[in-house]
C-alpha cells in the first residue's frame, strides 16, 4: 500500500513538473500553463505508459507554440492509453490540465466533464485535500458560465447561518490545514457571492482570502484577490449610483448616495492599483490587463479623463504581450468599449457609436481579435469579436458589409456551445441593419429571432449574474421595445391605408405585440428581483378569456416617440391607439399627476383635475364606445414603466373619477396571474402591525397611530391572530407560519420599494426590517398542501415617486410573495383613510359572495369619495386612490 502511494505521487510529481501548473497559479486564477519547457524525464516517469508519456510531451510542445487544439487532441489520446494501462494517477494529472486548457478556449462543458472525473478519482483514493482544490477549480468554471449558485454549492454549500458544509471546498481545506486551498476557495466563493449580488459577504470572504495570501506571500494569488476585492466594491458603487439616480427622480438630490458611490469607487481603485502594481512587478501581463480594464471605467465615472487615457494606452500596449488566447480576444473587445468615455447619453456600449477617428483603432483591435479567435477555434469568442466588428460597420452606415460580418457572428455563435448569450445580440444587430436598409418585414423576423433566443436563456442571464443585471436597460430591454415599435408602425400604416380593415394579419400583429410586451415584463421582474423561483406561469392559456365576460384589459406601451394603448375586450378582440408624445414628455406628465396627488397630503386644497383629465383622454377616452358596447365593468391594467407608480382610479373624465365607472386592478404580466376565484372557505388572517416610532439605518419612521385600530378592525371581519409592535418580528412571523396556514396576511407598517431589491423591505418591531426576499421565504410556507396565499395586504408602504424601478418592485410584489393578489399602497398616508378602506374591503368581500376583489375595493373607495364614510373628509383622491389591487382581481 505504501509503495503504491509513493508511486502515485512520483507520477504526479513528474507530470506536474512538465505542466508547470502549481496550484498557486491554477487555483482560483484558473490559469493554464504559462511557459512550458521540455524536460528530460527519461527514467523518472513510469515505464508502464511510454507511448502516453511521449504524447504528453508532444502535446506540451504543441501547446508552447500556441497550437492548443492539436495539444488537446494528443493529450486526449494519452488519457486513453493511461486508461487502458490502468495508470489512473497519470491519467488524472493530464485530465486536470485538459480541464484548464478546455476552459482557456471556452469549452466549459468539456472542462466540467474532466473536473468531475478528477474529483471522483481523488475521492476514490481518499485524497480529500485534492478533492477540495479540484472542487474550487470546478466552481471557477461555473462562475465563468454565470452560474454562481452552482459554484457556491461546491465551495461552501452554506446553511441558514452561512456555515459551510463538511464536504465543501472551504471546509475540506480548513480540515486538512491547506492554507493555499482555503485561500483559493474563499477567493472563488467571494467572486460567486459578488455575482449573486451578495456584496457584503463577497467582501468578507475575499478579505479572509487576502489575509491568508498575505501570510504566505503568494504573489499570484494576491493579484487576483486584490482584483476581486476591487470588483466587489465596483459592484457596490454601481448600486449606489443607481440609488442616487433613483433619489434624483424622486426629487432628492441624492448627494449622500452619490458620496457613498464615489467612496466605493475610491476603495475599489485602491485595491486595483495594488493589484496592478504587484502584477507589474511580477511581470504578470494578464493580471495587469485585468486591473486596467476595471480601473478605466472608474476613471470615466468620476470624470478623471486624463488618468483614464493613460491607463487605456498602457492597456493597449500590454495587449501585444498577451499570449494569443481567448483572454486576449476578450481584452481587445473590452478595450474597444473603453476607447471613449462612457457618457450618460450613451451608456450602452453595444448600440452607441464611436467617433470616426476612434473607429479606426477599434477596427484594428477587432480584426486582430477575430483572427486569434478563429485560429484557436474559440467560436464564442469569435462570435463576440465578429459581432462587435459588424457593429463598427453599422456605425459607418456600410450596411451591406455590416450585415455580412454580423451573419458571420451569428454562425459562430450557433457553432459555439452555450454561445446563445451572444447570438441574441447579433440577431438584434441584424434587425437594426435591416431596418436601416428599409426592410421592415425582414427586420421584424430578425428581432423575433433575438427575442426567441432570449426566451431560452433569460433565466440564466437575468438571475444568475448581477453584473448582467446592471446592463439590462442597455442590452435586453431595447430589443423588445424596438420590435414592438416596428410592429406598431406596421399597424399604423395599415390603419392609415384602410381604417376599416380588420384582417387576420392585423389580429396576429397585435397579438404579437402583447406577447412581446408580456415577455419584457417577465424579464423586467426577473431583472429586478434577481430571482425567478417564483416567476412561474399561471398555466392559464388565455387570461383575457376569463370567466368574467365584463372585464377588459388595457396594456400600455411607452416608446421613445409615442405611447401606445392596447384594449383587449372579452374573447380577445384588440384595439390600439397611439399617443404622439415623446417618452420624456409623457413621463413628466405622469410624474406631475402623482406629485399633484401627493401634495394634498400636506394641504387641504381643491384638487386640480386637469392633468387627471388629460391622462384619461389618452388612455381611456379613445375606447369609450367599445367599453360601453361590451358593458365592461372591470378594467385590468398591464402597465408599462412609470405608469406603474400612479393610481388609475384617480383618472378623471370631466365628471367622475375612473373608479366611479369601473372596478380597477393591475397585473404585472398576463402569464403570471392566477385567475381562479377567491376561495372564501375557512379564511383566516395573520394581522401584523407597527404603530411605534422606529429608526432603520439611521432613518426615522413616524408613528402610525391608527394601526391598532386597523388591525383590530380587520380581525373583527376575519378570524385570525395579530402580532403588534414588539411582537411583530421576523422570528415571530416565521414561528406563526410554521404553526398554521393563513390564506390572508395583512401588514400595516412602513414599507419601502426601492430601485434595487436591497432597498425593498417592511419595517418591523424592535427597530427591525424584513426584506421582501425574506418575507417571500416565510410566506411560501402558506403554500403547504397546495394552498396558495389568497391575499397579501400592505398598507402604509410606498414607492419612490418618479422611480420606475421601485414601482416595478410593487408591481411584482404579489407574484414575488407567492400570493394570488396583493392590496398595497403607492404611498403612505398619515390618516386613517387607508385603514377605513381596508376594513370595508374585507367586509364587502366576505359578506357578498358574488362580489370580486376589484369590485369590493371599488365600493370601499366610492364610499369615501361620496362621503358615505368619513363625513366627507376623505373625498380627495390622495386618501383613497393610492391603495391598489395587484394580481387576481376575481
Amino acid at each position: 500500500m505504501s509503495g503504491n502511494k509513493n508511486h502515485k505521487f512520483r507520477v504526479r510529481g513528474w507530470l506536474l513538473s512538465i505542466f508547470l501548473c502549481s496550484l498557486t497559479l491554477c487555483l482560483w486564477l484558473g490559469n493554464v500553463p504559462k511557459t512550458i519547457t521540455p524536460l528530460e524525464f527519461a527514467g523518472v516517469v513510469s515505464a508502464q505508459s511510454p507511448d502516453a508519456n511521449q504524447l504528453v510531451q508532444q502535446g506540451l510542445e504543441l501547446y508552447q507554440v500556441g497550437n492548443v487544439k492539436a495539444a488537446i487532441t494528443i493529450w486526449e489520446k494519452a488519457v486513453n492509453i493511461y486508461q487502458q494501462n490502468h495508470n489512473a494517477a497519470a491519467e488524472v494529472i493530464v485530465r486536470e490540465n485538459l480541464a484548464r486548457v478546455y476552459q482557456e478556449i471556452g469549452q466549459s462543458e468539456q472542462a466540467i466533464i474532466h473536473w468531475k472525473q478528477v474529483i471522483a478519482y481523488y475521492r476514490q483514493v481518499g485524497n480529500l485535500q485534492q478533492v477540495g482544490r479540484s472542487l474550487t477549480e470546478l466552481a471557477q468554471v461555473y462562475n465563468s458560465l454565470g452560474q454562481p449558485l452552482q459554484a457556491i454549492a461546491l465551495l461552501c454549500n452554506p446553511d441558514e447561518k452561512n456555515n459551510c458544509s463538511t464536504d465543501s471546498a472551504v471546509l475540506i481545506a480548513q480540515t486538512y490545514k491547506d492554507a493555499i486551498g482555503e485561500a483559493a476557495a474563499l477567493g472563488s466563493l467571494g467572486d460567486a457571492n459578488r455575482l449573486t449580488g451578495n456584496y457584503d459577504l463577497a467582501i468578507k470572504n475575499l478579505k479572509k482570502s487576502l489575509g491568508i495570501v498575505n501570510k504566505f506571500n503568494i504573489s499570484a494569488l494576491r493579484v487576483s484577490v486584490l482584483n476581486s476585492l476591487g470588483n466587489a466594491h465596483i459592484s457596490q458603487a454601481l448600486v449606489k449610483h443607481r440609488q442616487a439616480d433613483s433619489a434624483k427622480q424622486s426629487g432628492d438630490d441624492g448627494k449622500k448616495l452619490l458620496d457613498d458611490a464615489q467612496q466605493e469607487d475610491t476603495t475599489a481603485l485602491n485595491y486595483l492599483r495594488q493589484s496592478l502594481e504587484l502584477a507589474s512587478s511580477d511581470n504578470d501581463v494578464a493580471g495587469e490587463m485585468r486591473s486596467h480594464l476595471q480601473i478605466i471605467p472608474i476613471y470615466y465615472r468620476n470624470n478623471a479623463t486624463d488618468e483614464a487615457a493613460t491607463s487605456l494606452q498602457q492597456a493597449i500596449n500590454l495587449l501585444e504581450r498577451l499570449p494569443e488566447n481567448r483572454r486576449r480576444v476578450y481584452a481587445a473587445i473590452d478595450l474597444v468599449h473603453l476607447l471613449e468615455p462612457i457618457t450618460s447619453q450613451a451608456k450602452s456600449f453595444r448600440i452607441s457609436c464611436l467617433k470616426p477617428d476612434t473607429l479606426v483603432k477599434a477596427t484594428t483591435l477587432l480584426n486582430q481579435a477575430v483572427t486569434i479567435a478563429h485560429r484557436i477555434e474559440d467560436f464564442r469568442a469569435e462570435s463576440f469579436a465578429l459581432g462587435e466588428l459588424g457593429h463598427i460597420y453599422e456605425c459607418r452606415q456600410e450596411y451591406s458589409k455590416a450585415l455580412e460580418i454580423t451573419n458571420q457572428a451569428r454562425l459562430a455563435a450557433e457553432q459555439g456551445l452555450k454561445a446563445q448569450d451572444s447570438l441574441y445580440l447579433w440577431e438584434w444587430q441584424t434587425g437594426r441593419i435591416l431596418q436601416a436598409l428599409g426592410k421592415p418585414d425582414a427586420a421584424i423576423s430578425a428581432y423575433e429571432r433575438a427575442t426567441n433566443t432570449l426566451e431560452t436563456i433569460r433565466r440564466d442571464i437575468l438571475t444568475a449574474n448581477r453584473d448582467i443585471q446592471f446592463d439590462f436597460r442597455d442590452t435586453i430591454e431595447p430589443i423588445y421595445r424596438e420590435l414592438v415599435g416596428l410592429r406598431l408602425s406596421w399597424e399604423e400604416s395599415r390603419q392609415t391605408a384602410n381604417k376599416s380593415l380588420v384582417s387576420q394579419d392585423s389580429k396576429h400583429n397585435l397579438g404579437s405585440i402583447l406577447t412581446t410586451m408580456d415577455s419584457l415584463r417577465l424579464a423586467e421582474l426577473q431583472n429586478y428581483f434577481g430571482n425567478d423561483c417564483v416567476l412561474i406561469s399561471s398555466g392559464q392559456k388565455n387570461i383575457v378569456e376569463s370567466p368574467n365576460q365584463t372585464t377588459a384589459f388595457i396594456n400600455t406601451i411607452i416608446l421613445e416617440d409615442k405611447t401606445a394603448v392596447v384594449l383587449t375586450l372579452p374573447k380577445g378582440q384588440n384595439h390600439v391607439k397611439s399617443i404622439s408624445i415623446k417618452r420624456k414628455d409623457f413621463i413628466e406628465n405622469i410624474n406631475t399627476f402623482r406629485r399633484n396627488l401627493e401634495a394634498l397630503r400636506n394641504a387641504r386644497i381643491d384638487y386640480d383635475t386637469t392633468i387627471a383629465k388629460q391622462i384619461y383622454d389618452w388612455l381611456i377616452e379613445p375606447f369609450t364606445k367599445e367599453l360601453q358596447q361590451f358593458n365592461i365593468k372591470t378594467l385590468v391594467f398591464v402597465q408599462d414603466g412609470i405608469l406603474r407608480s400612479v393610481p388609475m382610479a384617480a383618472l378623471y373624465d370631466g365628471d367622475k373619477y375612473l373608479i366611479q365607472k369601473y372596478a380597477i386592478a393591475t397585473i404585472p404580466s398576463l402569464k403570471l396571474t392566477d385567475i381562479k376565484p377567491l376561495n372564501r372557505q375557512h379564511l383566516q388572517v395573520l394581522a401584523l402591525g407597527l404603530s411605534a416610532k422606529t429608526t432603520i439605518d439611521g432613518k426615522e419612521y413616524s408613528p402610525l397611530a391608527n394601526v391598532p385600530t386597523e388591525i383590530n378592525g380587520v380581525l373583527e371581519e376575519i378570524p385570525g391572530k395579530k402580532l403588534l409592535n414588539d411582537d411583530f418580528t421576523s422570528d415571530r412571523v416565521n414561528q406563526e407560519l410554521d404553526k398554521q396556514t393563513y390564506p390572508i396576511i395583512h401588514i400595516a407598517t412602513h414599507g419601502e420599494f426601492g430601485a434595487v431589491p436591497e432597498d425593498t423591505f417592511i419595517v418591523t418591531g424592535k427597530n427591525g426590517k424584513l426584506s421582501f426576499q425574506k418575507l417571500e421565504e416565510q410566506i411560501r410556507k402558506v403554500t403547504r398542501n397546495n394552498q396558495l396565499l389568497e391575499l397579501l395586504t400592505l398598507t402604509a408602504c410606498k414607492t419612490a415617486a418618479g422611480d420606475e424601478r421601485s414601482a416595478l418592485g410593487l408591481a411584482g410584489v404579489a407574484v414575488q410573495a407567492g400570493a394570488k393578489s396583493a392590496l398595497a399602497s403607492l404611498w403612505a398616508i398619515q390618516d386613517n383613510s387607508t385603514a377605513t378602506i381596508a376594513i370595508n374591503f374585507y367586509k364587502k368581500l366576505l359578506n357578498n359572495p358574488n362580489i370580486s376583489k376589484a369590485e369590493a375595493l371599488q365600493s370601499a373607495q366610492i364610499e369615501l369619495i361620496t362621503g358615505k364614510i368619513g363625513a366627507g373628509q376623505f373625498t380627495h383622491p390622495v386618501y383613497w386612490s393610492p391603495l391598489i389591487l395587484i394580481g387576481n382581481w376575481l
